[in-house]
């Protein structure tokens, strides 16, 4: 498995971590900004015009949270549309990576609708890796 891959798995485990933590505390700390400019460079780096309103989206949500007020009738519908479009980029993900691009994709469709009032729980557990002996 080529090294790039591995490394955009482990950024998508930290981010379905991130999100089922604490977002409030993980946005007083650096780790949430971070994980956010990481993501943004992976989704860059694909070089793929569909994700171009994920990266949008995603600096939208990381200037917000730099800004020190946290406003959930603007986070809520940024992370429901990053749920919506991350899932819709699981169609353009392979092998391990895809899986965990769905997983964030439920995350983030989950984290919106808790945010809103709604009961949604995220299930922080990351897919397991497909074995390779068949």
């Amino acid at each position: 498995m080529e090294k790039k891959e591995v490394q955009h798995q482990v950024h998508l485990d930290s981010a379905i971590h991130l999100l089922t933590g604490d977002l409030a505390q993980e946005a007083d700390r650096s780790g949430l900004d971070n994980q956010l400019q990481r993501w943004i460079e992976d989704l860059k780096e694909a070089n793929n015009p569909a994700f171009h309103e994920l990266v949008v989206d995603l600096q939208a949500l990381k200037a917000h949270f730099g800004s020190g007020t946290l406003d959930v009738d603007v986070i809520a519908p940024l992370l429901a549309r990053l749920g919506t479009q991350t899932t819709q980029a699981a169609n353009f993900a392979e092998g391990n990576t895809a899986p965990r691009v769905a997983k964030l994709g439920e995350v983030l469709t989950a984290v919106a609708q808790q945010l809103k009032g709604g009961t949604a729980t995220p299930d922080g557990t990351v897919p397991q890796d497909m074995s390779s002996h068949d």
